[in-house]
């Protein structure tokens, strides 16, 4: 059993706004008893409890709890109801269930049996044809789906989460039964109504706690259409394989966070992470916090978590953005509502006390098996280090732009350059396959509603709307500024020391890495082998962009499988019929 780690300031919202009236439910973690609330996560109950972590690492016994908080880093594992491996963050609490932590060496797995055993599951369907699927049910997938179903296609709407929404729009649980929802977050009776319309729509089929984990590019059949093949599984189970005339992807994309010393500690989280505590579980992550990275999306994290009761030390920005914006005043003034948000946000922190600080940054945090000093740098022009700080805070929320989610994209062949490639219409290079939203570029909700309209028009054979079009070009301009004043330098690879983790699941350190550079290792993937770096449970998620960035070599964007799935589920999703 790990022990549990105090959290500090952490724990639910005190007078909640909401109004959560969740039926309370008893768990039991490690055999003692834990009061919950139903529907909320197994990491949320946890961290409501006071615990920052409840797992060891398999390689150096080191702590750890949540870190990225939408799946993807795999940090927060625990074992639930005997079944290994469940992502804490991801699973919603049931009464009665039993919570284990997971030791750093996984314990055999009985009664489960063998994927080789020769005892194979049924082969799944393949469902007759989709006119229209879309992955995906944030803000470019809902509008996708939507304008292909008012174009008069048959649509399926493939959604990960139990609720539509996607990280954006995040919904509280159903069974929070909230009495004031509309205070979540300040776009949520937008998002309720958009959410309303795909549920309501009758050529909408949406089906939920669906992901597609692998999908391969079909040849034209007697119709003309490509009938690509994606393969899905459903509460973590396989559930078949569906065909598609016309695949958009709105896959969406992840926090970056970028490495430093004492960046694993329990405490640490990347600014989607802490939002998604406060905006998805009414949780705070802590009572003293420091918010750091880069982009304006740091600006609502922070002021989430001033409404949610945390003190927030300062937001640290580490680009100094002034001058930038002054040199393209054009791309701001252009989209009066992004600039009218910022001003808003700003205020809103100068009257809680909260100032935000340019070039600057977290470089390091401090703490035996949680977060409890953070050192804070005044960065040079390049980032490298100029004069440094320490302040005492229980957790840091980081966050350095986003990565994408490009596995199906790259499954299906579409061309990738960062971003997947696509043109007015969102067609990718893949014909029957478009993308939309944050794939294709980050530029906020209102350029990711405006793409997946025109792609889900496009999937269906309608023309483009020439106002939607017209957004879409004012946005993307904006999304270009937002790189360029935005950027991620070279110079955070100076706060790295040798014992500096870059690889969080295989624990591979910064001086691994560089050894096996100097050592003349060229090639991501021959650097992957000899250190194991982006070789474990995140395959990369994590790590992939910082290991490219230290090697000097492009990032590897390529997974044929795009989420986890068992060896017996995966055996017998074989050929598909």
């Amino acid at each position: 059993m790990t022990a549990p780690t105090a959290g500090h300031g952490a724990g639910r919202i005190h007078d909640d706004p909401v109004g959560v009236d969740a039926v309370p439910v008893t768990v039991t973690v490690d055999g003692v008893p834990l009061a919950a609330r139903e529907g909320e996560s197994v990491a949320a109950a946890l961290i409501a409890d006071g615990r920052a972590a409840w797992r060891t690492t398999r390689f150096g016994g080191k702590p750890r709890g949540v870190f990225c908080g939408i799946g993807a880093c795999f940090d927060c594992l625990v074992t639930v109801n005997d079944e290994p491996d469940v992502r804490a963050c991801l699973r919603p609490v049931a009464d009665g269930d039993a919570v284990s932590t997971r030791p750093g060496v996984p314990a055999p797995e009985p009664d489960l049996p063998s994927p080789c055993s020769g005892v194979r599951g049924p082969r799944p369907s393949t469902a007759r044809g989709w006119a229209v699927v879309v992955v995906g049910a944030g803000p470019a997938g809902m509008h996708a789906a939507l304008a292909a179903a008012d174009a008069g296609a048959r649509v399926l709407l493939l959604d990960a989460n139990p609720q539509a929404g996607g990280q954006y729009h995040r919904q509280l649980p159903r069974s929070f039964r909230a009495a004031r929802p509309e205070r979540a977050h300040s776009d949520q009776p937008a998002a309720a109504d958009l959410i309303a319309r795909v549920v309501a729509h009758s050529r909408i089929e949406h089906r939920t706690n669906t992901t597609v984990w692998a999908a391969e590019p079909g040849s034209a059949g007697s119709d003309g259409h490509p009938g690509h093949v994606l393969h899905l599984l459903t509460d973590g189970r396989s559930a078949g394989a569906v065909t598609a005339a016309a695949v958009v992807l709105a896959t969406g994309a992840y926090d970056r966070a970028v490495p430093f010393p004492g960046w694993d500690l329990p405490g640490v989280y990347t600014a989607g992470a802490a939002q998604a505590l406060v905006k998805g579980q009414r949780v705070r992550p802590g009572a003293r916090m420091l918010v750091g990275g880069t982009g304006p999306f740091l600006l609502p994290v922070a002021a989430g978590l001033l409404a949610a009761g945390v003190h927030v030390e300062g937001v640290l920005e580490a680009n100094r953005i002034a001058g930038a914006w002054l040199r393209r005043p054009a791309d701001l003034l252009r989209v009066p509502v992004k600039l009218a948000e910022a001003v808003r946000y700003n205020a809103l922190l100068a009257r809680r006390g909260t100032v935000v600080r340019y070039g600057q940054a977290v470089v390091a945090v401090h703490g035996t098996d949680r977060v409890e000093a953070a050192t804070i740098a005044k960065l040079r022009p390049d980032w490298t280090i100029a004069s440094t700080r320490t302040v005492e805070v229980d957790a840091v929320a980081v966050g350095y732009g986003f990565t994408p989610q490009l596995e199906l994209a790259t499954a299906l062949g579409c061309a990738v350059d960062t971003f997947v490639q696509v043109n007015a219409e969102q067609r990718t290079t893949v014909p029957g396959v478009y993308a939309a939203g944050e794939l294709t570029g980050i530029g906020g909700a209102v350029l990711s509603a405006a793409e997946g309209r025109l792609a889900g028009l496009a999937a269906a054979g309608a023309a483009p709307d020439p106002g939607t079009a017209r957004t879409r070009a004012t946005y993307t301009r904006f999304a270009a500024a937002l790189d360029a004043v935005y950027p991620v330098k070279p110079g955070w690879r100076s706060w790295l020391a040798d014992d500096t983790l870059v690889c969080r699941c295989e624990e591979v350190t910064c001086g691994t890495l560089r050894d096996a550079l100097d050592d003349q290792v060229t090639g991501l993937r021959t650097l992957k082998l000899c250190t194991r770096a982006g070789l474990g449970w995140c395959q990369g998620r994590v790590c992939g962009r910082n290991v490219a960035d230290l090697a000097g070599l492009p990032a590897a964007d390529h997974r044929p499988i795009a989420t986890p799935i068992t060896l017996g589920d995966l055996a017998s999703a074989k050929d598909p019929q």
